[in-house]
């Protein structure tokens, strides 16, 4: 048996979910025959869309291009001093939204990084030795693998 004091709340669940599937009644009971016309956008609903069918997969096994190795330097530069006022503690964890953001926009090499975190090293050595051996300093590691915890082991 219901309380009295439930009473109310169930007669207003009741009626909001009425009042919802009544659309749907008449949707579903309309002898039109024609196709259903697509929805359009309001201010109050929601587009979805599928995927592109050409839309690009990353390849992990994929080469770093220049390009991204650049971009790897340029995004880790500007951080260092940010890094080395945090302390390393901190600064490790920096540095890994820095790879984790660079791999990402980079075509998702985010697999090629979980496969050999070492290529962060081998890109800093070749393109930026510089950035890399402030990063070491800052991070205080010996080596840029070491400081990165977020991808795998």
């Amino acid at each position: 048996m219901t309380r009295p004091h439930y009473r109310p709340v169930l007669r207003a669940l009741l009626i909001a979910g009425t009042l919802a599937a009544a659309p749907l009644v008449v949707a579903c009971s309309d002898d039109n025959k024609d196709p259903a016309a697509p929805a359009t956008a309001t201010s109050n609903s929601i587009v979805l869309s599928m995927p592109s069918t050409t839309a690009q997969v990353p390849n992990p096994d994929a080469q770093i291009s220049e390009a991204a190795a650049k971009q790897l330097c340029d995004m880790m530069r500007p951080d260092i001093d940010k890094w080395r006022t945090e302390g390393a503690a901190i600064g490790r964890v920096a540095f890994n939204g820095t790879v984790h953001n660079w791999a990402a926009r980079s075509g998702g090499l985010n697999d090629t990084v979980l496969k050999d975190r070492g290529v962060v090293d081998q890109i800093t050595t070749q393109h930026c030795p510089d950035v890399r051996q402030q990063a070491l300093e800052a991070l205080d590691t010996s080596d840029l693998a070491s400081a990165l915890v977020g991808f795998g082991g």
